[in-house]
């Protein structure tokens, strides 16, 4: 895979991580796609600091690396929220059995 072909998977894996983190039920599988932006997007960096690079991919693969990283955040805080609010719920219901 050519450093341009790893940037910009980098950047699209990126913007579905950081979208897909917004819907409903793709939450769950929108950190995948971060994770894989990451990852692409280190090695594209990786490859751009070895030399070997046609162009300017270097921009692409720092985009994707940090939509990725910020889409991972994201994730992780949309979850925390979820449990945050599945608890209160628990508590709320176990309150009102308690009557």
């Amino acid at each position: 895979m050519t450093t341009k072909n790893m940037a910009i998977v980098s950047l699209v894996c990126g913007i579905v991580g950081i979208v897909g983190s917004f819907i409903p039920y793709v939450s769950y599988v929108a950190p995948l796609c971060a994770i894989a932006g990451i990852v692409f997007g280190a090695l594209a960096l990786k490859n751009i600091k070895a030399g070997n690079c046609e162009g300017n991919e270097k921009g692409l693969a720092t985009a994707g690396l940090v939509l990725g990283i910020v889409s991972t955040a994201v994730s992780v805080l949309m979850f925390a929220c979820a449990i945050c609010a599945v608890c209160a719920a628990a508590s709320i219901l176990a309150a009102a059995a308690n009557g």
